[in-house]
């Protein structure tokens, strides 16, 4: 098994992520490291949320900083403000232990953007973003990107099925020829081999891990059969045997998420819905519940839990299959994070059989029934 001294991380670094207890890399980890350490390059990495991303791009980027340099050398993009906070943090947890001083901020929607201007007037080696607030900054010429030499978009297809693409195609046209990009993403749609075409070098390395797999292969996936008046019955069959587990149900609809939160509180259970519209104040405190332990399971749309990453989720739960192939990889992803294993359950009606099959074909998968 290689270590990450192997992998050329000193051992300042290894002494911080052994607190982390991230011993061994992961397969993302062992294939990009290396490289972005040794070689000014463009890199193309395809791999699953909770593969280890973070680390596989975030330790390269900390030893590329001069922090002699009070200067933007390093730009992180992604789609959401939990997983910018996320970014920031775990950059910060990486550097407890090295000699020279590093400084990370992150700036999204969402927050009073003079408190964040305020914020980047201190030295600041590296900026993590929503797409939409750095633009907003780059614009205010409250940023100044022109000497970032590496330039991350870490969930790139989560942040064009956001409806990110045109704030990124604004983004991606500063300081072309100074800089690396590298971008990480679970799925390559049409828009992103264009975003790779139009910014990056035509020798960006490629990786791939699992290349067969595009859903996590911890992930086991079940459907039950049942009649729409039924659902809520199971749901709530279901999390009674799961005293112990913590999980997320997933909705097509704001209001259905909404609706099926309220069922389920009306059953005693500790749960909660994060949806679209809510206000910023509102989606923290019911994620900051979730993430403590208070709430047990979360009811959310799609979109809302987008970048969520909680540890040990048990399962995830479909009160509908998805409308797009790839809201399923993003749902299932929840779970099974950090090598654990998790389960992906869906609720289906009799006409919606077709749907699994499509799924099963598509992504490589295999489905089976659970009965209740």
């Amino acid at each position: 098994m290689t270590t990450f001294l192997e992998l050329g991380i000193s051992e300042a670094y290894i002494k911080a992520l052994n607190e982390l207890n991230i011993i061994n890399p992961t397969e993302i980890q062992e294939a990009v490291i290396p490289k972005l350490l040794d070689t000014k390059t463009d890199l193309i990495g395809l791999a699953q949320t909770g593969t280890g991303k973070t680390a596989a791009y975030g330790l390269p980027i900390l030893n590329s900083i001069d922090s002699n340099k009070e200067e933007v050398q390093g730009l992180i993009i992604a789609p959401t403000r939990e997983l910018v906070q996320q970014i920031k943090k775990q950059l910060f947890k990486f550097t407890k232990y090295i000699d020279e001083k590093i400084f990370v901020e992150g700036v999204y929607g969402g927050e009073k953007i003079d408190r964040q201007i305020k914020a980047l007037t201190r030295p600041t080696h590296i900026v993590v973003a929503t797409p939409g607030r750095l633009l907003d900054l780059i614009e205010r010429k409250a940023i100044d990107i022109k000497n970032v030499k590496t330039l991350i978009l870490d969930e790139a297809d989560e942040m064009l099925s956001m409806g990110f693409k045109e704030d990124l195609n604004k983004i991606l046209k500063h300081n072309t020829s100074k800089r690396n990009t590298w971008l990480f993403s679970a799925t390559m749609p049409q828009e992103i081999k264009l975003m790779v075409k139009n910014y990056m070098s035509d020798n960006a390395i490629r990786i791939e891990v699992n290349k067969n797999a595009v859903v996590n292969k911890n992930i086991s996936h079940f459907f039950i059969k049942t009649e729409i008046k039924n659902k809520l019955n199971i749901i709530t069959k279901l999390l009674n045997k799961r005293k112990n587990e913590r999980g997320i149900i997933f909705c097509r609809t704001k209001a259905g998420a909404q609706k099926l939160a309220k069922q389920l509180k009306d059953e005693g259970f500790a749960v909660d819905a994060l949806e679209g519209d809510m206000q910023q104040r509102e989606r923290d405190k019911v994620m900051r519940a979730f993430k403590n332990e208070s709430l047990q399971f979360l009811v959310s749309t799609d979109v809302a839990a987008r970048g969520i990453d909680v540890n040990n989720l048990a399962f995830v739960l479909h009160h509908q299959l998805p409308d797009f192939i790839e809201y399923y990889t993003h749902r299932s992803g929840r779970t099974a994070r950090a090598g654990k294993k998790g389960q992906s359950i869906a609720l289906i009606i009799p006409s919606e059989m077709q749907n699994v099959i499509d799924v099963q074909k598509k992504l490589s998968i295999t489905f089976s029934e659970m009965k209740m």
